[in-house]
């Protein structure tokens, strides 16, 4: 096996930034890996709400009516890659005809309008996160920046990931493999 070969995919696992991590749009980011191959990865950060987009300001500006209330439906930052672009990771209670992606039993990601305008009228998922853009990494990227300590990985619970408690997910993550984020150094070490 070569050294960018990927051994087990994380599809479906979150990524969690470690304090070292030298890009500042990943700074204690959590992102969920929609998808994970020899080919690369695609994620979305899932703790990064934009603070000047409200889902209402959304469906205005693709003029879709709401019927429901949408005010709980946090717009995020999903990641630097296409940041025009809308993704939704949703439960998997949802399923467009072709454009939905199951990431595992508990995920599903969608990128087409319909799932927008279900959202609007009440017929989504039980549990969504609407992200523009997506973290993105090519072959073997990923796999190096894990090797260096950029990244600890975890399983991705949906009452984390759906949590409205943006800012205690990071933390919340590394919690729930028992790690302390006041243990953490910005410095790996290897033995």
């Amino acid at each position: 096996m070569t050294d960018t070969a990927v051994a087990e995919s994380l599809s479906g696992k979150l990524l969690i930034a470690m304090p070292g991590m030298s890009d500042p749009r990943f700074e204690k980011s959590v992102v969920y890996l929609c998808a994970h191959s020899a080919d690369g990865a695609m994620g979305l950060i899932v703790n990064k709400p934009t603070p000047d987009l409200r889902f209402s300001d959304l469906l205005e500006q693709l003029e879709i009516a709401p019927s429901d209330d949408t005010s709980a439906i946090r717009v995020h930052f999903g990641g630097p890659v296409e940041h025009g672009r809308g993704f939704v990771l949703h439960s998997s209670d949802y399923r467009s005809n072709e454009s939905t992606l199951q990431v595992d039993e508990d995920f599903g990601m969608t990128a087409t309008l319909d799932i927008l305008e279900d959202i609007a009228r009440g017929a989504g998922p039980g549990a969504c996160l609407l992200a523009l853009g997506y973290a993105g990494w090519g072959p073997g990227q990923l796999e190096q920046e894990l090797q260096a300590n950029g990244w600890l990985t975890c399983a991705a619970a949906p009452d984390l990931v759906f949590s409205a408690d943006d800012a205690g997910k990071w933390t919340a993550a590394l919690e729930s493999m028992g790690i302390s984020p006041s243990f953490l150094s910005a410095d790996g070490g290897s033995a």
